[in-house]
């Protein structure tokens, strides 16, 4: 096999490989600054490279010919990739990476409403969800779905709203803080992902008991692996969905089960008031 031929992108982005370099700079020189432990690191890197593999290259070629396939490459960049990535907290190390001047502007900036108005949509515990569901299902109606694997401007749209919704999503569900200063309380962090994985599970059972070809673009397209035919590329696709991302959002919500023990037993959970009765002076 030739690993240089795999690695090769199918359809070259100077911007999406500008946007690795950055993250991975940002990440390296803020490591200078806070000290990050190895687990961490790793698990930066192993969901950026995640990432990047799914985007940039040949895997994206089969993607867009196999559906099953396309299925894995959205697992990576909805679920696995942001998760690995929003699992090492990188915010605070990739701020830190910043020049100086620049760190200062961002300060500066958050005094202004509109930029108030961002950071409250994207750390919003109602719509954040909504959003990482909707960007799931979305792309699979079949129209949808067929014009998004032609046109290269909504392909590149599909994926990307993958990866944000992803992102935002997971920053929310692994935030290992009481509310506040989180947005969302520890305990509706177990209850998310049960809400969350229930309509991604459904659309993939559907998937796999259906028994005619829902996506003949794939067919249009030429699919990269003849030998298998539309029905049974449907049904490995639909199982990516029913099992493995049910799979990763169960350990999402096993991870904030345990933050909220951890913060239970070091009495960070709020408190709530209760009422107590006294009884009236003097009586009998």
């Amino acid at each position: 096999m030739d690993v240089l031929a795999w690695l090769r992108p199918w359809e070259f982005s100077p911007t999406l490989l500008l946007m690795f370099f950055l993250a991975g700079l940002l990440y390296l020189r803020g490591r200078r600054v806070h000290r990050v432990n190895l687990s961490r690191q790793i698990l930066f890197w192993t969901g950026l490279v995640l990432l990047y593999l799914s985007l940039h290259t040949r895997v994206d070629y089969y993607a867009e010919r196999m559906f099953f396939i396309h299925r894995l490459q959205h697992l990576v960049l909805h679920h696995l990739g942001p998760l690995l990535v929003m699992g090492a907290y990188p915010g605070q190390v990739l701020r830190a990476g910043l020049p100086l001047a620049w760190r200062t502007r961002l300060a500066g900036a958050r005094r202004h409403g509109w930029v108030r108005a961002l950071e409250y949509l994207a750390t919003n515990r109602f719509l954040i969800p909504l959003l990482f569901v909707v960007f799931v299902l979305v792309w699979l109606e079949p129209t949808v779905q067929f014009y998004s694997m032609l046109d290269w401007r909504i392909y590149r749209f599909m994926n990307w709203s993958v990866v944000a919704s992803g992102l935002l999503y997971w920053n929310l569900i692994l935030d290992r803080r009481p509310r506040p200063p989180a947005t969302m309380s520890p305990g509706a962090r177990i209850f998310s992902p049960v809400i969350t994985m229930v309509p991604q599970m459904v659309a993939g059972a559907v998937i796999v008991f259906t028994e005619y070809d829902l996506y003949p673009v794939f067919d249009l397209c030429g699919r990269a692996l003849p030998w298998m035919d539309a029905v049974e590329d449907q049904i490995l696709g639909g199982l990516i969905m029913w099992v493995l991302a049910g799979m990763i959002e169960t350990f999402g919500l096993l991870y904030a089960l345990g933050t909220l023990m951890r913060l239970s037993e070091k009495g960070r959970l709020p408190q709530r008031s209760r009422s107590v009765k006294v009884a009236p002076a003097g009586v009998a």
